[in-house]
């Protein structure tokens, strides 16, 4: 595997780039995908928003200074793309946010792509109480099992809070499992 910087540095010259790109868009393609996946909720959402990402990525890297990690910053990015994108399409459709994700709950049975029994749908369910924050945090931690340290630097967060808000996070998704 390629050492991040000088990933960064191919992406950043023009006689690399595309080579670089492909290596970037390679090693992190899943990750990201699971990330949004877990925002969106929906295959065809994720892959959407995932496409978005890169190009974002892409069009950006010149202007990443290295103050995070690289993963960080294109997780930040992922993020904001995936969030962006539950706005415009409730926006879209003239509903809440949460009906929006209440839509894409009740379809996630019909969903191909997800994988999940009777336990994982209840889950999602839970999940689906959370404020945004909550939600994203419990993600990262619980699925993605992202050190607290990492996922400060992606929502640029105390480690603190961080720790608070899972803490939060896990008492509500109990509390919502105990009460189903």
């Amino acid at each position: 595997m390629i050492a991040e910087a000088d990933l960064v540095n191919q992406l950043k010259d023009s006689n690399t780039q595309s080579k670089a790109f492909e290596v970037l868009v390679n090693t992190y393609k899943q990750r990201l995908y699971w990330h949004i996946r877990g925002i969106v909720l929906n295959h065809d959402d994720a892959d959407d928003v995932l496409q978005n990402t890169f190009i974002k990525i892409y069009k950006n890297i010149i202007g990443f200074k290295g103050e995070s990690k690289l993963y960080s910053w294109m997780y930040r990015i992922a993020t904001n793309e995936a969030l962006s994108f539950l706005k415009k399409k409730s926006k879209k459709q003239g509903i809440s946010n949460e009906e929006l994700q209440n839509q894409a709950l009740d379809n996630l049975q019909a969903d191909v792509y997800f994988e999940g029994d009777e336990i994982q749908l209840k889950l999602q369910k839970a999940i689906a109480t959370l404020p945004e924050k909550q939600k994203l945090i419990f993600n990262m931690k619980y699925f993605q099992e992202l050190k607290y340290e990492e996922i400060s630097d992606i929502l640029e967060t105390s480690v603190g809070g961080l720790k608070a808000s899972y803490h939060l996070a896990t008492k509500k998704i109990e509390a919502y499992l105990k009460d189903d």
